[in-house]
């Protein structure tokens, strides 16, 4: 067999089969999407499109333009992050990719807040290292006795995401002084993915592990806060020791990120993206008042999915119904070692929600 054993472990995208599947489909009602249904917005865009213009087209430092980098430094420092170093990475995505491959050794475990984003699973897998899960069920809470079972002599860090993908759930500060505590304690390091931080909706601002421990990795980006997607532009800040090695393996794997979408981040780190989030409350609340009455459901604080238990409570035979009803959701088993809820993107337009909700009351 010519394909390594490393990934025997590793199956397609469930998130993938169902976008392929909305497209093949005439006029879905496609909620299952974790984007912004906003494109980037206009100055950004002809910022980038200036860049190409002037001829910024060749590769850039390996650990970003400092320009980029410094701009960074100082949105988090006012957040009130700790960190020594940042570098820029393709995207989020490829940050946790560059941090597994400084950190995982073969048998090393990872504790992940179950439900969780299905990349942190399979990135661990691709290292040989072991991903241990913690239940965060029904109210999506961390728990400190849940933590304390899970850690052993073998757990390497611990993976925080918050606002979470799938649930939308906002870690109260409390949970995460607890969990500061227990790596604290043995001396572990903390992974803290907050790309979903731009979208939170009753509060002003939503509390981060990397503002109350020093070994955190902090993972940002521009996927969601400002729509670039496509442009694959994220970051990490962290400690120094650890920043280099990751910059020394973008140097063998990316070798480079996106030249012009650098350029405009730039602006687009005081660029107001406030009306575009407050859309994303409305939509919020929409969906939710439309599920509570026939769903088990807990209402986002944060991100743009809502994560119900559905009726019966089997998420893959639910999204098959939805599915014959031209309606596409994303199973629960795709992001947890539960198959009982379901994710929805409220990423779409209140019409496209409006269907949807309509469908899923319909088929609950």
């Amino acid at each position: 067999m010519l394909i390594s054993d490393r990934l025997s472990n590793i199956k397609p995208s469930g998130v993938r089969r169902i976008f392929d599947l909305a497209r093949q489909m005439k006029d879905p009602i496609n909620l299952s999407i974790g984007e912004p249904d906003f494109d980037i917005p206009e100055p950004l865009k002809e910022e980038g499109i200036e860049w190409i213009r002037k001829g910024f087209n060749k590769y850039t430092p390996t650990q970003g333009i400092p320009e980029l980098r410094e701009k960074i430094a100082s949105h988090l420092k006012k957040k009130g992050i700790h960190f020594d170093e940042v570098m820029v990475t393709a995207g989020v995505t490829g940050g946790l990719l560059l941090a597994s491959l400084a950190l995982i050794n073969p048998g090393d475990e990872v504790i992940i807040p179950d439900p969780y984003f299905v990349m942190y699973e399979y990135q661990v897998l691709l290292m040989g290292g072991v991903p241990v899960f913690v239940d965060t069920y029904p109210d999506f809470r961390l728990r400190e006795e849940e933590f304390v079972k899970k850690i052993s002599k073998k757990t390497k860090f611990i993976i925080i995401n918050s606002p979470n993908n799938p649930t939308g759930a906002i870690y109260p500060e409390e949970d995460l002084e607890m969990v500061v505590r227990i790596a604290r304690e043995r001396d572990l390091l903390i992974l803290s993915d907050d790309i979903y931080d731009s979208f939170v909706f009753d509060e002003p601002s939503c509390p981060c592990i990397g503002q109350l421990y020093e070994k955190t990795l902090t993972f940002g980006g521009f996927s969601k806060g400002w729509a670039m997607t496509g442009w694959r532009l994220g970051y990490v800040a962290g400690p120094k020791e650890i920043l280099q090695q990751m910059i020394t393996l973008q140097q063998y794997t990316f070798s480079s990120v996106n030249s012009f979408a650098q350029k405009a981040a730039l602006k687009a780190l005081d660029f107001n993206m406030e009306d575009y989030i407050k859309q994303y409350k409305r939509k919020r609340d929409l969906i939710y008042e439309g599920l509570r009455e026939k769903f088990q459901v807990q209402k986002p604080r944060g991100a743009f999915y809502i994560f119900p238990e559905v009726p019966g409570r089997n998420g893959d035979a639910f999204v098959e119904r939805a599915i014959q009803n031209n309606l596409f959701v994303v199973p629960g088993s795709v992001f947890s070692k539960r198959n009982t809820h379901v994710r929805i993107s409220f990423a779409a337009s209140e019409e496209t929600l409006l269907r949807g909700i309509e469908v899923l009351n319909r088929i609950g």
